[in-house]
């Protein structure tokens, strides 16, 4: 059986070569590609989430353990989609109109993926129809919105009002550094998040 212990150092290192020959040498092995995914990548990430949510490590070193991530799910990919392995479920993401801050949304976005969500990236500056449209087309069980100014947060409201009146089933996560639990009661959003690392568990949470 792989050392999944060694996998994961490295890859909360951030160390990119030694992830795909691990990861390679895990397959070699005869290991399960979900089992390689869970044991290893993915409980790395999450032991990330957790020590950036306690300010124990912070945005570089996260960003390096997802780009090492990354790497290798890419080498994953082919070995999961052959044995039919499914994401959790998939999430559409996106900093709402009129806001072109993407940092924090990127972040949620790895602890989504790194908790096991395929997630759709609708970038900056989405209108409530983009977000609506990705969702059907995706089949989306999650709506992530960021704002990071408080001039944009009426984009948030606008787009919850088109998401609900378009009849999806999405649960809709909120969050950013002016929005509070309060505000996404007073939208009717399904959850707030104060953290990328938190926001992947209350995604979790949402769709149990």
């Amino acid at each position: 059986m792989p050392d999944y212990d060694v996998l994961k150092t490295a890859m909360k290192s951030g160390k990119v070569a030694d992830v795909r020959k691990l990861v390679e040498a895990a397959l070699a092995e005869g290991a399960p590609a979900q089992e390689i995914l869970n044991s290893g990548l993915l409980e790395a990430m999450g032991e990330v989430g957790q020590r950036f949510k306690k300010n124990e490590v912070f945005v570089p070193e996260v960003l390096v353990a997802a780009r090492a991530m990354k790497a290798g799910t890419e080498l994953l990919k082919p070995h999961l989609i052959s044995a039919g392995v499914q994401a959790l479920a998939t999430a559409v993401m996106g900093t709402v109109k009129g806001d072109l801050h993407d940092i924090g949304k990127n972040l949620v976005i790895m602890m989504l993926e790194g908790a096991g969500f395929a997630v759709i990236d609708a970038g900056v500056d989405v209108a409530p129809e983009k977000f609506v449209a990705l969702a059907k087309e995706h089949n989306a069980k999650i709506i992530g919105m960021s704002a990071l100014l408080t001039t944009t947060m009426p984009s948030m409201k606008g787009a919850v009002e088109a998401i609900r009146a378009s009849g999806l089933p999405a649960k809709i996560i909120i969050g950013g550094a002016p929005v509070t639990q309060t505000y996404c009661d007073a939208i009717g959003a399904d959850g707030y998040s104060p953290d990328a690392a938190s926001a992947a568990e209350l995604a979790k949470r949402l769709i149990a």
